[in-house]
Formats: C-alpha cells, sequence, structure tokens
C-alpha cells in the first residue's frame, strides 16, 4: 500500500497497514520513524511497484503524486465495503456544527462521528450502526465507490479555488456522491442543484423555512440563530428521516464550540463576536445578516485571503448604513482598495489588538463590535483557535 502525504489521515490507515509507504515533500531521504512509519520523497515515487495508492486529502490533484498514480483511492473508497449506513455532510460553512449537531441527536441510536471533524475513517468503529461524516470538497473529488444513504450538501459559496482549479470544480467534488447514490437514498441539496443527475431522491432546499416546512420543524422552538438554526434544521432532518422523531429539548441542549459566532460580554457590558472561525466570505456575510438590527457595526476584517475575489463581500457590505471597517493582516491594504471603491468607511490597523483599542473608543450598548476576519490566520497567528483566543483575552481585559 501506497500512501501519499504524512497526515493524520494516512497515518491511521498506516497503524493497520504496518507495511504501507509513505511519500511526502518534506521527506528527503528514505528512513523509518520511531514509530515503525516507513517514509519516502516524494520523487521516488514509482508507480511500477504500487498496486493501491491513497492520498491525504489536502494534495491537489495537479500534484506529481496524483499525476503519476495508476490505482488511486480515496480513504472513503477504500473503506466503502466496511462503511456502515453513513450521513455525510458537506458545504461550504456549517459542516462541523451540523455533523457535532447529529451526533448528538442521533448518539443513542449508535451513531460516531468521524472524517474531516476529526476522527479518520481508519479509527472509526466499523460495527457501529452509522457513521456521521463531516466530508471536506478534497476527499470528495478523490471519491468515485463510496456512497452515503443520506446526504446534506449545506449552501456552497467559492472556497478552496486554487486546490481544484476553478468554481466549477468546487461545486462538481461537491455533487460527485450524488452520482453513486440510490433509489431509496435521499439528498437535501441547495435547490439551485435539484436536477443534478441522480438516482437518489432529492430534498431541495432554498431557505432555511424551506427544510422546517419539508420537515415539519417549529423553528420557533429550535434555541439557535442565522447559520445554527440551519445547521440545527439539517441535523433535525436527518433525525426525522431516519427515526421519525423531532426532539426540541434535546437539540436546544446542544453547546456550541467556541469561535464561531461566539458571544463574548466586555467589562463595560457592550457585546463583542468572536467569528474567528469565519476564514471565507460567506462565514462573515452570515454573520452580518444575524446582527444587521444594530446602531452601528464594527467588524474586524483580514488576513490571508489567499487570492479569493472580495467583489461578493463588498456587495453585501456596502448595504449597511452605519457599518464600519477595521482591517488587518496580510490583505489589509487589497481590502482597503475595495473599501474605498464602494465608499466604506474603514481603518486599517495591521494587527487585531489594534483593531480592538480603535473600536473600543466607538463602541457601545446599541452597536456590535465583531471579529470575522473572511481570511486565513496563518499570516498572524498559529490557528484561527489562536486568534479567537486572543482576540477574547484582549476584549475581556478592557477597562
Amino acid at each position: 500500500m501506497t500512501l501519499f502525504g504524512f497526515g493524520k489521515t494516512t497515518q491511521a490507515i498506516a497503524n493497520k497497514f504496518p507495511h504501507a509507504k509513505f511519500y511526502d515533500d518534506n521527506v528527503h531521504k528514505p528512513h523509518t520513524t520511531k514509530e515503525g512509519y516507513r517514509l519516502n520523497p516524494s520523487s521516488e515515487f514509482d508507480p511500477r511497484y504500487s498496486t493501491i495508492e491513497i492520498p491525504s486529502p489536502g494534495i491537489p490533484p495537479h500534484h506529481p503524486l496524483i499525476q503519476k498514480a495508476k490505482n488511486l483511492v480515496s480513504e472513503y473508497d477504500y473503506f466503502a465495503k466496511d462503511m456502515p449506513y453513513s450521513v455525510w455532510i458537506s458545504g461550504t460553512n456549517g459542516k462541523t456544527t451540523t455533523t457535532q449537531m447529529m451526533e448528538h441527536l442521533l448518539k443513542d441510536k449508535g451513531a460516531i462521528a468521524g472524517g474531516n471533524i476529526g476522527t479518520p475513517l481508519a479509527d472509526l468503529d466499523p460495527h457501529a450502526n452509522i457513521w456521521i461524516l463531516e466530508t471536506s470538497s478534497y476527499t470528495l473529488h478523490y471519491t468515485n465507490i463510496a456512497s452515503p444513504g443520506i446526504y446534506i450538501l449545506l449552501p456552497i459559496t467559492p472556497d478552496h479555488i486554487a486546490w481544484h482549479g476553478s468554481l466549477q470544480a468546487y461545486e462538481e467534488a461537491k455533487l460527485q456522491p450524488l452520482k453513486t447514490m440510490q433509489e431509496g437514498e435521499i439528498a437535501i441539496i441547495p435547490a439551485r442543484f435539484k436536477d443534478y443527475p441522480t438516482d437518489a431522491a432529492i430534498v431541495p432546499y432554498e431557505t432555511l423555512e424551506d427544510i422546517a416546512d419539508y420537515f415539519d420543524i417549529d423553528t420557533k422552538k429550535v434555541n439557535f440563530e442565522g447559520a445554527f438554526l440551519m445547521d440545527a434544521l439539517l441535523a433535525m432532518s436527518v433525525d426525522k428521516i431516519l427515526f421519525d422523531r423531532i426532539d426540541y429539548d434535546k437539540i436546544n441542549s446542544f453547546k456550541l464550540d467556541p469561535h464561531r459566532q461566539e458571544k463574548v460580554i466586555d467589562p463595560k457590558g457592550r457585546m463583542w463576536i468572536n467569528d474567528s472561525k469565519a476564514t471565507n466570505i460567506d462565514a462573515t456575510i452570515e454573520l452580518l445578516k444575524t446582527y444587521s438590527n444594530h446602531d452601528a457595526i464594527h467588524i474586524i476584517l483580514g488576513g490571508d485571503d489567499k487570492g479569493v475575489e472580495l467583489e461578493s463581500l463588498f456587495e453585501h457590505l456596502k448595504q449597511y448604513e452605519h457599518l464600519r471597517l477595521y482591517l488587518i493582516g496580510k490583505n489589509a491594504n487589497r481590502l482597503a482598495e475595495y473599501a474605498t471603491q464602494y465608499s466604506i468607511p474603514y481603518l486599517i490597523c495591521e494587527t487585531m489588538h489594534n483593531a480592538i483599542e480603535k473600536i473600543d473608543k466607538q463602541h457601545d450598548n446599541g452597536s456590535v463590535a465583531m471579529l470575522s476576519p473572511a481570511a486565513a490566520s496563518l499570516d498572524q497567528f498559529s490557528s484561527y483557535v489562536d486568534r479567537g483566543d486572543q482576540f477574547k483575552q484582549k476584549v475581556k481585559g478592557l477597562s
């Protein structure tokens, strides 16, 4: 067995198949680690001596290893024959929360969660009743055999374009499961894809009200707002499909992870929103929709946007009359150019700490302040978690 990339997914596979060989760009000479992993430089891979190749999901299609491979299969395809009944969740934003909510609802039925959410398939119990899999577009791109019993597709907006090569290719990856799904299986997908060829039963939606109406869920009894309400409804829809139940008390007992639309109250009683996990434009837009009724909005934007188009973000921002941008990170100047073009007030603050200090002088109990960068964090932080933790610490230390 050949494994491309020395990552969490491939290491879990190698733990079950100790004779597997790794090929990785960061390895410069062949060696065996103290754990017994056999590592080789990517340049030494020879497809003539490989009968199966499994890539780490993050390795893009244009990588030389992928180009050379003759027997490439995804992690999902490799474990397809041993996979119990499975529900896959994909989309641009909300995958993790929807997956966690679904596991919370279905745990009493023997469901366990994995995939992109943290547990590789190789480490999941094949005897579990249900696998709930957060599924990335990277994995779906390489998956041609495995198929879910239920496929949940959250809305798709531009993301990972450099990896896939185009928005169309990104969308095609997200729609890949529909090609292998069979009669009797169900796909809940955005309405614009309802005519995509598939044998699965399609439940299309445009709004969260569409999902609530179809599955007869009373949204007034669900204690989540905005994007989280959509996540909750999708999780509840699977519980309704599989077990014909709607449990409001159970979904309302779910505790959200930090760093996504997390409310923080400073010593002066003012509200700040830690949305550090908003690493793309759509996540930031969803947050703004949730808090659009405030007197003023102070938003910290910026980081590494990886060259994504910004027009759609600023087309949305311009509709807010009392909004001010505080720009940080690698793309601050690029954001400033768009803000000037769209006549949106802004300050270049360079760092998040500077931005918080600037906002502190303007923020009151009628306004809302938020960190929702619409960009990755690694230009100034070790992760979005680090970025969010520093944000909360600074806000709580204001006097």
